[in-house]
């Protein structure tokens, strides 16, 4: 056997040598085979089943996702801000490249569907109905540019995407965080909490689904002010931001309840020395409690909501708790004026 020939060989079993020993991560796998092709994931596929990684890839399966369009690209309910996330950690654990290639290309998806105003719609591509809105809801806004601060300060496995995405990454940064300083609503002059969703050519706070009125957003605003404190160096106006929606999360407190929505029971805040809840959504202008229904009236009151709505969804909370109590305290020595 020649030595060129020799050579040939060796090198080619060392290929498929490393190729069987290169690690995989199941579940990255199928996050590999959902990703849709302009790099972002769906949250349900074209038949509206729910993305469900535990589930087998089979046949049938596999012709489902197939056949979901690109438009079904979304970030609510975690999607693709999940799959990023998760792939990025795949990749650390496995060295297995593709895994990378894919989060990256879930980058470039979020980067895309950014809009000039810094804002970040439901879906993208797709602009039906509420889907285009600038949405604080579940936190879809705050998770992409949690990720993208996570790639800027190189935090939490991060550091592994590639560096050209930098300078892309900061400037979205910068008008992500000035678009949460612009719909901060303002009651004569004053700055309180942010509404879940906003109209992406107006900023002016926007209804979702019937249940969904416009109005201010107890749940969304902890997260928006979570990620404002991860800021370094912040600026006076985002000190201000930060705390006036501390201020107003302290004013509106409901103290000594729980709300209880235990399954079999109906929906109630129940009586409890230690507890500390916020209603989901507050009018815009009052600071009161609003409670939507499916028929698309708004409700003073919980007790007046149907059965399906007012056992089917978190009315109150205590999602500011920990936020005033801890963490405000913890930023405000660090960052105080």
């Amino acid at each position: 056997m020649s030595i060129k020939l020799l050579l040939t060989v060796i090198c080619c079993f060392l290929l498929a040598s490393c190729y069987a020993q290169m690690r995989t991560d199941s579940t990255a796998e199928k996050m590999l085979v959902y990703q849709l092709g302009n790099g972002g994931w769906p949250k349900q596929l074209e038949d509206k089943s729910v993305v469900n990684y535990g589930a087998d890839l089979t046949p049938a399966l596999l012709a489902r996702i197939k056949a979901t369009e690109d438009k079904h690209a979304t970030f609510d309910n975690k999607a693709t801000s999940r799959e990023v996330v998760y792939l990025v950690k795949a990749y650390k654990k496995t060295q297995n490249k593709t895994y990378l290639k894919a989060a990256e290309k879930g980058l470039d998806y979020m980067l895309a569907a950014q809009y000039d105003n810094g804002g970040w719609p439901q879906y993208y591509p797709d602009q039906s109905s509420y889907r285009s809105e600038i949405t604080y809801n579940d936190d879809a806004m705050v998770n992409v540019l949690n990720i993208l601060q996570d790639i800027a300060s190189g935090k939490n496995d991060f550091e592994v995407v590639n560096p050209k995405y930098l300078p892309k990454v900061k400037k979205a940064i910068v008008k992500g965080t000035q678009c949460m300083l612009e719909t901060q609503v303002k009651q004569q002059g004053v700055r309180t909490i942010w509404a879940a969703q906003y109209d992406k050519d107006s900023m002016l706070p926007a209804k979702a689904r019937n249940f969904e009125p416009a109005s201010l957003s107890t749940s969304e605003s902890v997260g928006i002010v979570r990620f404002l404190m991860r800021i370094q160096n912040p600026s006076n106006e985002i000190k201000a931001a930060i705390a006036s929606a501390i201020k107003w999360f302290d004013t509106y407190k409901i103290t000594g309840y729980r709300f209880d929505r235990e399954k079999g029971k109906t929906a109630a805040l129940i009586a409890d020395p230690s507890g500390m809840v916020w209603a989901r959504f507050y009018d815009l202008d009052k600071n009161v409690p609003l409670f939507g229904d499916r028929d698309n009236s708004i409700k003073s009151k919980l007790e007046e909501l149907s059965p399906e709505r007012r056992n089917g969804y978190a009315w109150y909370g205590n999602w500011g708790q920990k936020l005033i109590e801890k963490e405000y305290p913890k930023w405000l020595a660090a960052n105080g004026n």
